[in-house]
């Protein structure tokens, strides 16, 4: 396969997730709950299973926050494979307000460097590999012609003047609210935008905001996707500590506190 064909083949794989997503998304689902005490629906099942089925055709390893998480010793030897998040925004999905997605990355030595993000609700598709787009989807028969002939190239035209600080639904830490504090110092006009789960890394990739403070934890497939894409887009996702670049396939999953900008 070559790199055209594995991103056709994680946007298929995302798309058939966030179908077996929507079947749970319209029932009267149940909730579980890990060990970690988050939540867990059948429909994080459904979607790991579904997309690495398809992702397997690609020969590459699959570390999935749903699937067996490999020992380091054994997964520090992996110059590509695929990070997934099945089922970004638990949350979300369970208040029913559609910001959940599918966050596929292809990860070589230890960056970003492909992504697709979907959102089964609305069916927008984000999608990078160099360059990054957004599209909506309603096929997964798809060819990679048709997505670039159709999509736009992000980020997208904007028109506004203000700040635009871009924060989660369902967490804001006191750090958080300093940092908006400290930019309305320096621009003024700072607006706040809510989402949930990795469609916060979108928005800036967009352009509908310029920087996504985020000084809780998160884990590595939560952001591998949206930092893919972010980049491609022209924005840094920078690790709060060593303001560098985040980096990928730590022996330790979690992350470092990080802010995404523009």
């Amino acid at each position: 396969m070559n790199r055209e064909d594995w991103l056709l083949t994680i946007i298929q794989a995302a798309i058939q997730g966030g179908e077996e997503i929507l079947e749970v998304y319209n029932s009267d689902f149940a909730i579980e709950h890990k060990d970690d005490k988050s939540p867990l629906t059948e429909a994080d099942k459904r979607a790991h299973q579904a997309i690495v089925t398809v992702l397997n055709t690609t020969g590459l390893p699959v570390l999935s926050e749903e699937g067996k998480h490999m020992d380091y010793e054994e997964r520090k030897n992996w110059k590509q494979f695929w990070m997934v998040d099945p089922l970004d925004g638990t949350k979300e999905f369970i208040k029913r307000n559609g910001e959940f997605t599918v966050n596929i990355a292809l990860i070589e030595d230890g960056k970003p460097t492909m992504g697709v993000i979907y959102v089964p609700v609305t069916n927008d598709l984000y999608f990078a590999d160099k360059l990054a787009y957004k599209i909506k989807v309603t096929d997964s028969d798809i060819s990679i012609n048709s997505l670039l002939g159709n999509a736009e190239q992000l980020p997208l035209s904007q028109t506004r003047n203000n700040y635009v600080v871009v924060g989660s639904r369902s967490h804001m830490s006191e750090e958080t609210e300093a940092f908006i504090t400290e930019q309305q110092a320096k621009h003024h006009e700072v607006d706040i935008l809510s989402r949930g789960s990795s469609l916060k890394l979108c928005m800036v990739a967009e352009g509908a905001a310029d920087a996504y403070p985020r000084f809780a934890p998160t884990m590595e497939w939560d952001t591998a996707a949206g930092q893919a894409i972010a980049t491609a887009s022209g924005a840094k996702v920078i690790n709060w500590d060593t303001k560098e670049l985040m980096e990928y396939n730590k022996p330790n999953l979690l992350n470092s506190w990080f802010l995404v900008e523009r």
